[in-house]
């Protein structure tokens, strides 16, 4: 059953996490679903880092605080690859989407977003270095493959009823 969230606006709180690795769409889906259905969305990095002229971590008691207030809160996006830290906003989700698109075309969203970024066409919220760049494919996304896909299907096995899986971030749309 695809039920639209949208005839619920209003009616019920609304609380989306969406996880996927480098290149999935995450932000960029997670900002369009927070324009059309009116609420806050979050990025897990922003938990992490304090940004600024010199990107520094926040205190691991300050990363679980912000995740735990927003997700305390009555309605909410929140998007990102993190999920071994902020279960809760898995348990506090009313629907969890998972966005799984092909490698290549991940590889391809992350070297494009790189060149944007470097040549001032898109904002960034970390600096885009050519080392960066081949750790998110490399390393990052190629370890989301073998290893992260399995921890987030087993993480988020107790929420199977409200766990979609889809190969587009506009999918996600449909559902909303």
């Amino acid at each position: 059953m695809n039920t639209s969230l949208l005839h619920l606006k209003g009616a019920i709180p609304i609380k989306i996490r969406i996880i996927g690795a480098c290149g999935t769409g995450k932000s960029y889906i997670a900002r369009e679903c927070s324009q059309r259905l009116g609420i806050p969305h979050y990025e897990t990095d922003n938990f992490v880092w304090e940004r600024g002229q010199e990107q520094r971590r926040f205190p691991i008691k300050t990363r679980d605080r912000l995740v735990k207030e927003a997700a305390g809160t009555e309605a909410w996006i929140i998007e990102g690859v993190h999920h071994k830290w902020g279960k809760e906003s898995f348990e506090h989700a009313d629907l969890i989407f998972i966005i799984s698109p092909n490698k290549l075309v991940r590889d391809f969203r992350v070297f494009r977003r790189f060149i944007r970024t470097r040549l001032g066409l898109e904002h960034a919220n970390y600096k885009q270095s050519f080392k960066n760049l081949l750790v998110m494919t490399f390393v990052w996304n190629k370890g989301f493959d073998r290893d992260t896909m399995k921890e987030i299907l087993e993480l988020t096995k107790p929420y199977e009823a409200k766990r979609r899986i889809v190969k587009k971030n506009k999918e996600i749309l449909e559902w909303i």
